[in-house]
């Protein structure tokens, strides 16, 4: 279609050359044709112009003028379909993908056959899942361009990603029938092994089996021919023939486990006996393979095990090997077998220490001096399995003693305080640890890990900036670098800490980088068509739509809701304002020294802001650079600064809370802690049919649990309070759906059936069911205080102690400091080595004691600390 405006040749060739000009990202000489076409007085409206001298605009940054400039010209030419499409790569631009895919509908009314339009729309909709309209475009862009590869193949997924696989096996069979010719490449065995994964997915094993063996010779994968077709015949029953493929899928990798477990299936072997013999065999043929081994220790049972065993640990313990407690770990779900290793692990030790065997019997090798090492190594980690402290903490400093320069036995010493509630000699351990090879960045990231674990977060930052960029704060550099098992433990000690703002803006942080993920997506969707890579584009798109689904997220989205709950609950109170101290009564002395307080603390208070501007200056600088080096939209928006003070003073706490357990409702649904989570903000909102679909939810996945019992309880009592209030439409869905649930008992029959049930076998339950019967029966306050306190549960832990501690402290449970300094005497009797038990005094110098090298270099000048101006700037480098 012809432009509604068009210019004539001469400026029409400048307008040409502004496209050249932004299609080479040379902007500025693109400005300069779009200056000489608006000079002229005839021109000096043309609507397509003016919006490509805004989209040149955009590119260099200057997002106001740009929208100015393309709005402009939309409205000078609402026929044009280059302003829709310039307007449409503009909200793109800015992520507003739904507004962008409205432009582009509105360019194709008045240009409906223009490739570059549909191609743009097409991506849009594939990135905004609108999967039928994705079809439609896919169609059109089919129909104009039947010859070129990515139509067809763009066409065949709109309909595989609908679930529609005969429509699209019928488009790849066409397409390689007609199109490709060979030779044959890496790209077309690609094509032919999605082509077997869409027949697969419809459910047509056999007619995959017979694509896969059909076209065998041209699929360069010879690894995913066997393995799929090992798959298949699986699934056929047709066992002989998954039995062939697996054994010479194991003569190619005998240290696969997924391998020896299909075996087994297709061998159909379910008595463990079976299975240990099977793994005999394997043995023999593959005597240095180590999975049959350790695979066979699974199935083993008494005497076989201890046999079985006692081989792998003596071959584990004479080579060294570091992670074999790890490998092992999982047979201690079974408690013989536990009891087996740790007996003849103790045997080793006595034997080794005194003779240098692992048994009296005679005739025994002599093992090397090392293999006493790694015993004392394993039985550390064993017992500290056990929460057996005392003796974990005997074996691994034995273990120093003998060779006092290993790495890991300091790591395993950090693990074994961590285990035993003390965080700050845990990260002490792990520091040692970390001097000893300053280079390995593994250990450096497990001290900081440490450290955040003990509140310290300025030196965990200090740690980590030995493997972060000079010249950038460490913080800001691993939020660029997306490392979010920093940000996460951050977000968990800033809460523990009590600094709100700081822990939700750790949440924001990792929250962020989950959105640019998502959108980072946005440069595969034609990258993967072109190059083939279609198997994996169809996975990228299917893990992108749980990507929230991810532990990360769940973390952080855990320590925002809580932090939200906490200040809509407590919100934060306004700073009072210090008042003019009365200089008039002062003494001379008095006045001399209140003066130089003022001006010191003014001092103090420059170098900071100046300290801050050069943050921030090297922080700009710093992204300039990187936004020049980046392959993407040099356009793309910068995201507004998060402030910790204006985070933690949110208008609406439970409306930013919902924002991220949202994500978590539709990914996280088999989480209970998500529906318990919801109920907290929806109990607070006082929204009676959320509340109540809250709690079916956590109800159907666990029943006992002590937080489901809580919602319970407190949800009846509300609607004991508020029914009378609701319409009657709500009321009649409530009492439906909560007969169920209550089975027509009322709050304080439900507590009380609790108290009498597993509140007595559970720590965790005991204390919810104290907090509901405080609140249900205030009167039997004591009772309540004397079950949460109680610690001769089977499940006591310091974390569960801790909690209650909590309760204690904040006032749940109403003024009890005796019963608190009695309960923590307690504690600390039956966990000795917990931090949090100890006298705040102790705890004070236990924490103090990792700081003492600074307090040193800080003694001499603690006179005048204008001298040190970098010791006081945390704000500075946080904002």
């Amino acid at each position: 279609m012809p432009p509604s405006n068009p210019l004539p040749p001469k400026e029409n060739a400048l307008f040409k050359r502004i496209l050249r000009c932004y299609e080479h990202k040379q902007y500025k000489n693109g400005l300069k044709f779009a200056k000489q076409i608006l000079s002229n007085p005839k021109f000096a409206e043309h609507g397509e112009t003016l919006a490509m001298k805004g989209l040149t605009l955009n590119c260099l940054g200057r997002k106001d003028e740009a929208y100015e400039y393309v709005r402009r010209g939309l409205r000078n030419d609402l026929k044009s379909p280059v302003c829709w499409h310039v307007y449409g790569l503009l909200q793109r631009s800015d992520k507003k993908y739904d507004e962008a895919i409205k432009c582009y509908r509105n360019a194709l009314k008045w240009e409906k056959e223009n490739i570059q339009i549909l191609r743009d729309l097409s991506l849009l909709q594939i990135q905004m899942r609108d999967l039928e309209g994705y079809k439609d475009t896919r169609y059109q862009l089919f129909m104009l361009r039947p010859t070129q590869r990515a139509s067809w193949i763009g066409f065949a997924m709109s309909y595989h990603l609908l679930g529609d696989y005969e429509m699209a096996n019928s488009i790849l069979d066409a397409f390689r029938t007609n199109q490709m010719k060979g030779p044959y490449d890496y790209e077309h065995s690609e094509l032919l092994l999605y082509q077997n994964m869409v027949l697969a997915e419809s459910g047509q094993y056999e007619r995959a089996l017979q694509h896969l063996h059909k076209f065998q010779s041209q699929i360069l994968d010879k690894l995913s021919i066997k393995e799929t077709s090992g798959e298949y015949y699986l699934k056929l029953r047709r066992y002989k023939d998954a039995e062939v493929v697996y054994e010479d899928l194991l003569k190619r990798n005998p240290e696969n486990v997924m391998y020896y477990q299909k075996l087994i299936e297709a061998k159909q072997l379910s008595n463990p006996e079976q299975k240990v013999a099977f793994f005999d065999v394997y043995k023999k043929e593959y005597p240095k393979a180590i999975a049959p081994r350790r695979l066979q220790l699974t199935e083993a049972r008494s005497q076989a095990f201890t046999r079985l065993v006692d081989e792998y640990l003596r071959h584990g313990l004479h080579k060294g090997i570091p992670p074999l407690f790890v490998d092992l770990r999982s047979l201690y779900e079974d408690q013989s077998k536990a009891d087996t290793i740790e007996n003849l692990v103790l045997q080793y030790i006595e034997n080794l220490s005194k003779d240098g065997t692992f048994s009296s019997e005679a005739g025994e090798v002599k093992q090397p001096a090392s293999a006493l090492l790694w015993a004392y190594y394993f039985a550390a980690q064993h017992f500290d399995y056990k929460k057996d402290t005392d003796r974990a903490l005997r074996y691994i400093d034995a273990a120093i003693e003998h060779t006092p320069t290993l790495i890991e036995l300091f790591i395993v010493k950090g693990r074994i305080f961590k285990h035993a509630g003390d965080p700050v000699s845990a990260y002490q351990s792990l520091e040692e640890a970390q001097a000893m090879d300053t280079a390995d960045r593994y250990v450096n990231s497990k001290c900081a890990r440490y450290m955040l674990r003990a509140g310290d977060v300025k030196r965990a930052e200090e740690m980590c900036a030995k493997f972060t960029r000079e010249g950038v704060p460490a913080t800001e550099n691993l939020n660029e670098m997306q490392c979010m098992w920093f940000q996460t433990e951050a977000a968990a000690a800033y809460q523990r800490l009590q600094q709100w703002g700081e822990a939700l803006k750790k949440a924001h942080e990792v929250d962020r980088h989950f959105s640019e993920i998502m959108e980072d997506q946005f440069d595969f969707h034609s990258y993967c068509m072109r190059k083939m890579t279609l198997r994996s584009y169809v996975g990228l798109l299917r893990l992108e739509d749980v990507l929230r689904s991810h532990p990360f997220y769940f973390r952080c989205a855990r320590v925002a809701i809580q932090v939200y709950l906490r200040l809509y609950t407590q919100p934060l109170q306004d700073a009072p304002q210090t008042a003019e101290p009365d200089t008039e009564n002062l003494a001379p002395s008095e006045l001399k020294k209140l003066r130089n307080k003022q001006r010191k603390a003014k001092r103090k208070a420059e170098q900071e802001s100046a300290l801050a501007a050069q943050v921030q200056v090297k922080r700009e600088q710093h992204h300039k650079a990187r936004q020049q080096q980046e392959q993407g939209d040099p356009e793309a928006p910068q995201l507004d600064e998060l402030i910790p003070d204006k985070l933690a003073r949110a208008e609406d706490p439970l409306q930013q809370a919902i924002k991220f357990l949202q994500p978590l409702r539709m990914l996280a649904a088999d989480r209970i802690e998500t529906h318990l989570m919801a109920f907290e903000i929806y109990f607070r909102k006082e929204r009676p049919l959320l509340m109540l679909q809250s709690i079916k939810r956590a109800w159907r996945l666990d029943r006992c649990h002590p937080h489901v019992h809580s919602c319970l309880v407190r949800y009846r009592r509300w609607l004991d309070e508020s029914l009378h209030n609701m319409h009657q439409s709500v009321v009649d869905v409530v009492k439906a759906s909560c007969q169920q649930l209550f089975e027509d008992r009322s709050a304080i029959q439900m507590a009380e059936e609790y108290l009498e049930g597993p509140a007595k076998k559970s720590q965790a339950a005991a204390l919810w069911g104290a907090r509901e019967l405080r609140r249900l029966l205030p009167a039997r306050s004591d009772d309540a205080l004397r079950l949460a306190t109680a610690l001769h549960y089977d499940d006591t832990s310091i974390e569960g102690c801790v909690e209650v501690l909590e309760s204690l402290r904040e006032g749940e449970f109403g003024s009890c400091e005796e019963e608190t300094r009695r309960y923590v005497e307690s504690c600390r009797t039956k966990f000795p080595y917990a931090i949090a038990f100890k006298p705040p005094s102790a705890a004070d110098r236990r924490a103090d004691s990792a700081d003492t090298a600074d307090r040193r270099a800080d003694t001499a000048d603690i006179a005048d600390i204008d001298d040190h101006p970098l010791e006081n700037n945390d704000n500075a480098l946080n904002n």
